[in-house]
């Protein structure tokens, strides 16, 4: 990767974009750290250390215990996508809308900016709410003034993030999301080791959890450079005097093709209902989910393993139309070695993917479970969760593809 990076280096278009990548994210830490006034930061800093808050506190850098103007951050925009990927699948309308090509795209996106403008100026004020305690005064104008200051700043980190994919080098919303990570890791360790110096958590915690990360990033970039690589024929064919085919490869099936977004999407739904029963706290069932079915019980891990797995599922089958790549097959002469064309193939290819999807999916629910077992077994939380280590390494390594990509395409025009 360090290679990678000094070959592009060299190159003065590949340099800007990487300056330009660099130059956003350093925007984007300075505006994290603007301030906002009226604020009771002791109480937002309980308010985010709570098991409720604590994963999108993560995302956003700390922005949420400091709730400053990129205290929603860039997670409503991601729960914005995740909404328009299952409407576009229900409603007819956006998914013709998909099915336009680029301007249809356009749209979506657009609506899409929309949905995540709305979700950060909800999300702003249902957390002013139910913690009274965050705002000094909590006149409905300044309720409603700080609102719509979170909802300027997740529309400034959609920017920002387009902006990267647009003129650097990366997926911008998973870079914002990677540096939030990177900055917050200081601090956490930093806490991690006082807290053991303290007396307040063993001292074999700090050994324990170094082989544990090293584990993880091991794990993590095994399965994400892992591929299932399905072995084509291609028959022969003349055309004129000239013949094609003949020739055999294989179709690379990635054993997480879904990323990060099965658990981000399994997060985003298992903790909506924390969000919204605070609001009636005179509820009896209020009581009851937050006691037994809340963060930190057992029923919450096994739904969120369920969700998940459902997800991952969910993301393979809008992606990957294994009776779709079998046609095509046949179209240019292709088949699998040992399987006959058509419907056979697609049968084939689609018992291949759920296998491996359920691996995926398994595994991401192990790393996600990982915290939780943690917290039940030692009191106390990791600095580096096992999810911030699978967006960290999954970021990272897309990233240094997207370099690669762009220094073999610079090669082959300077050869042209």
């Amino acid at each position: 990767m360090f290679e990678t990076i000094r070959n592009a280096w060299k190159i003065k278009d590949l340099r800007n974009k990487i300056l330009f990548t660099l130059g956003m994210l350093l925007v984007y830490r300075f505006a994290a750290a603007i301030r906002l006034p009226n604020i009771n930061f002791a109480a937002a800093a309980d308010m985010a250390s709570g098991s409720l808050f604590a994963m999108m506190d993560l995302f956003n850098g700390g922005t949420l215990a400091n709730f400053t103007f990129l205290a929603t951050g860039i997670t409503p925009y991601i729960t914005a996508s995740i909404i328009m990927q299952l409407l576009t699948m229900a409603i007819p309308a956006l998914e013709r809308l998909q099915k336009e090509g680029e301007e249809g795209r356009k749209k979506i996106t657009q609506i899409t900016r929309y949905v995540g403008v709305s979700l950060a100026l909800v999300q702003s004020l249902a957390i002013m709410m139910t913690n009274r305690g965050i705002l000094i005064n909590n006149a409905w104008y300044m309720v409603a003034l700080i609102g719509i200051i979170h909802a300027a700043g997740t529309a400034f980190a959609m920017w920002l993030g387009e902006s990267i994919s647009e003129k650097g080098i990366g997926n911008g919303i998973s870079l914002l999301i990677f540096i939030n990570i990177i900055s917050k890791l200081p601090v956490d360790i930093v806490n991690g080791v006082k807290n053991v110096l303290a007396g307040q958590t063993s001292a074999w915690i700090i050994p324990a959890v170094g082989i544990g990360v090293l584990i993880i990033i091991v794990a993590v970039v095994f399965v994400n450079l892992g591929e299932r690589r399905i072995p084509i024929v291609y028959s022969k064919r003349i055309s004129g005097r000239k013949m094609y085919g003949g020739q055999s490869t294989y179709i690379p099936m990635r054993v997480n093709s879904s990323g990060v977004l099965p658990l981000i999407f399994a997060m985003t739904f298992v903790n909506l209902p924390s969000m919204i029963l605070p609001y009636f706290e005179e509820w009896s069932f209020t009581q009851f989910y937050m006691r037994n079915l809340g963060p930190g019980s057992v029923t919450y891990a096994v739904v969120m393993v369920l969700l998940i797995i459902a997800f991952a599922y969910f993301y393979s089958t809008i992606t990957f139309n294994p009776f779709e790549m079998a046609e095509n097959l046949r179209k240019y002469g292709g088949k699998v070695r040992g399987i006959r064309e058509g419907k056979p193939t697609a049968v084939y290819m689609q018992k291949i993917s759920s296998r491996i999807t359920l691996f995926s999916a398994l595994f991401l629910a192990f790393l996600a479970v990982i915290p939780m077992a943690i917290l039940a077994t030692t009191g106390s939380s990791s600095p580096l969760q096992a999810t911030s280590i699978l967006i960290m390494v999954s970021v990272a390594i897309e990233t240094s593809k997207q370099i690669e990509a762009q220094l073999i395409s610079h090669n082959h025009r300077g050869f042209l």
